[in-house]
């Protein structure tokens, strides 16, 4: 998966920090009760940013101490199951499935063999979430196809690629309330064309080194793997556009109990990452299990 949207930790309260890593482990146990290890393996930042858009303005959340499969000795706070963590697990989950389906058709070598691994590994969750969210599964397969096509035709265009991957994440959107639907399709379509951009730009040397597609290698015409200066300088400005559309559209959503963690994504850690990757400081994090947490202030402990 991703992993791109996540906060500037350095600019979270102490309170947002623990609400945030007890989302964050509320969605691994979601995954979990609702898809097995197979979901488990698959938990990513974004899809935390996508259920907390997606709580309602007027639920709070409930916390409770579990224990982590991966440090089973000690119980940490996460939050209780919830619709928003519903959804963004079976979403997730579709996801998934399909990225890695695409790998098999384009990638080979070992990456095939490992993209097998990760479909037949999926394929149980996956048909549970898709019979659940149809209408999401049948967005994800036009929109990946569309991308699958461009990628064929090495399509010399940041626009459409990013646009395709735009519309498939702007889907989400369909889970939400009626009256944050239409702004929250928007935060999502313009953080969905960040996101594609930034993995463009990350994957970039490995792309040109291995002869695959890059939109930006084919866009800009670029024969190594070192992007020119005035070429990180344009491509941040059309990064940070998008980011800027994502926080206009993020003012017109309902104030949430997760708000204030949303907004420093928003405002802080999408920009900040979207310039940590063209400078090439930007880090992968890997996954791992947050530290045991108190309840987070203003929760319910069970």
């Amino acid at each position: 998966m991703f992993g791109y949207v996540r906060p500037d930790v350095p600019e979270l309260r102490v309170r947002e920090l623990e609400r945030f890593k007890a989302c964050y482990c509320g969605l691994c146990h979601e995954l979990g009760r609702e898809y097995g290890m197979a979901g488990r393996s698959i938990l990513n930042y974004d899809f935390v940013f996508l259920a907390m858009l997606l709580w309602g303005d007027t639920e709070t959340c409930g916390y409770e101490l579990r224990r982590c499969p991966a440090n089973p000795c000690k119980r940490r706070c996460v939050c209780k199951s919830a619709y928003p963590l519903t959804i963004a697990a079976g979403y997730s989950v579709i996801l998934a499935y399909w990225k890695a389906d695409d790998a098999v058709r384009d990638c080979a070598g070992v990456k095939r063999l490992g993209a097998k691994f990760v479909r037949l590994f999926l394929s149980r969750a996956y048909k549970k979430a898709s019979e659940k969210y149809g209408d999401f599964d049948r967005e994800v397969r036009a929109r990946l196809m569309e991308l699958s096509e461009l990628e064929a035709e090495r399509a010399a265009s940041l626009d459409r690629p990013a646009d395709e991957f735009a519309r498939l994440l702007s889907s989400a959107s369909l889970a939400a309330a009626e009256n944050s639907r239409r702004a929250l399709e928007q935060v999502l379509y313009h953080v969905g064309r960040v996101i594609y951009l930034a993995d463009a730009c990350f994957d970039l040397k490995e792309d040109v080194e291995a002869g695959g597609y890059n939109p930006v290698a084919a866009r800009y015409g670029l024969a190594g793997p070192d992007a020119p200066e005035e070429v990180k300088e344009s491509l941040l400005e059309t990064m940070l556009a998008s980011a800027r559309l994502a926080a206009a559209a993020f003012e017109l959503l309902p104030v949430s109990y997760w708000t204030p963690v949303t907004a420093n994504i928003i405002y802080s850690g999408i920009p900040n990452m979207c310039r940590q990757v063209l400078a090439g400081t930007y880090k992968m994090i890997k996954r791992r299990a947050p530290r045991a947490l108190k309840v987070p202030a203003g929760g319910t402990e069970s």
